[in-house]
Parts: C-alpha cells; sequence; structure tokens
C-alpha cells in the first residue's frame, strides 16, 4: 500500500510538471481550459488589406510574414491618383466618397472565398479617423457571422477606435478585435508583440 502512495505521489509530480512546461494551455474565469492566440494560433486565417500608398501593404506584408497566412490585396477597380488622396481639397474624390454615406468604390476583380477562414485580419489607411469607403464595399459583400475579425490601421495620429466601431455596424454577427494602429516604420517586433497578444 505504501508502495501505491509512492507511485501516486511520483506520477502527481510529473503531471505538475508537465502543466508547468505548457505554456499555451490558460484558465478562464468559468474555469474552462483556452489557448492563447499566438502566431501558431493562425493557420487557418487570411490578411485582406487596402492601401494606397503602400503604408498599409507594409504592415500587411510583415503579418502576413509571421503568421503564414494567406492575403488578398483589395485593388479599386478606378486606382486612387495622388489627387484623388489630396485631403486639403474639399473636391478631391476621396474627400468626396467620405463625405457621402452611399459611396462604394468598386473593387477590381473577383471577391476571395472567405468561408474556411476563421481569422480574417483586415487592413486599411484611416481617412478622417474612418474607414476608407472601399472597405465598406468589401464588407457588404459578405456574411461573417462567428468569424473571428482582427482589424489593424495605419495611420499618423488617428486611433483605430472608430473604425472598429464601423465594421462592428457592418458586420454585427463576427466576432471583432479591438485591433491596432501601426504607423508605416512599425517593426516586426511590434507587430509580433501584438500578435502574441492578442
Amino acid at each position: 500500500m505504501k508502495r501505491l502512495y509512492i507511485i501516486l505521489a511520483m506520477l502527481f509530480i510529473i503531471y505538475l510538471v508537465s502543466c508547468k512546461q505548457n505554456n499555451n494551455p490558460v484558465i478562464n474565469e468559468n474555469n474552462q481550459e483556452e489557448d492563447y492566440l499566438n502566431e501558431d494560433s493562425f493557420d487557418n486565417s487570411v490578411v485582406v488589406y487596402f492601401s494606397c500608398t503602400n503604408n498599409t501593404k507594409t504592415v500587411a506584408e510583415k503579418i502576413i510574414n509571421i503568421i503564414k497566412s494567406d492575403s488578398y490585396e483589395i485593388i479599386p477597380k478606378d486606382k486612387y491618383s495622388a489627387e484623388d488622396l489630396n485631403y486639403n481639397d474639399a473636391n478631391s474624390r476621396a474627400n468626396m466618397e467620405q463625405n457621402n454615406p452611399l459611396a462604394r468604390p468598386e473593387i477590381e476583380g473577383e471577391l476571395p472565398n472567405l468561408n474556411n477562414y476563421e481569422y480574417i485580419f483586415i487592413g486599411y489607411p484611416i481617412w478622417w479617423g474612418k474607414l476608407p469607403k472601399i472597405i465598406y464595399t468589401f464588407l457588404e459583400s459578405y456574411d461573417l457571422n462567428e468569424k473571428i475579425i482582427i482589424p489593424f490601421c495605419t495611420s499618423g495620429g488617428s486611433s483605430i477606435e472608430a473604425s472598429v466601431l464601423e465594421i462592428k455596424n457592418l458586420q454585427p454577427n463576427a466576432v471583432i478585435y479591438q485591433g491596432r494602429r501601426f504607423t508605416a516604420s512599425a517593426s516586426d517586433i511590434d507587430i509580433s508583440s501584438w500578435i502574441d497578444n492578442l
């Protein structure tokens, strides 16, 4: 009987050591085991992004490289010129679109099938504190019920919060993460740290 107690004690110690070595599981407040999201968690993901000046594209490509995901670039059917993006001109195309609640710029080519993805990273520049209207075009083309949408944006100073609320309104049945604003010069370490802490 004493030998049985010793064996049970040894098995319990081995169990405790193995649990301590496993850094992935975490126990939530309901005492249920769940996993941290990290780079390895995003096997079933796609990074979708819209970029006119390559700032968002630069960040998107770093995310794609870190999580080894598929990708899709939203390309406008009618490309934006420098004049179109002149924020100081009230009559510029971008200004007119942002001020028109019905504006939905067309996307070039066929849209991707998102059915097989669980995680959808979506990146965009912040225009006047909000989503570019072409993101409306993209999101309104899908029913992303129960998909996990992870926004990221590029901006010199505007926050991401208002654009995340817009995404929630466009896809109310999806799970929307708070997301993160980056500058164009964001490092791989900055982006990897954000992904590790999702």
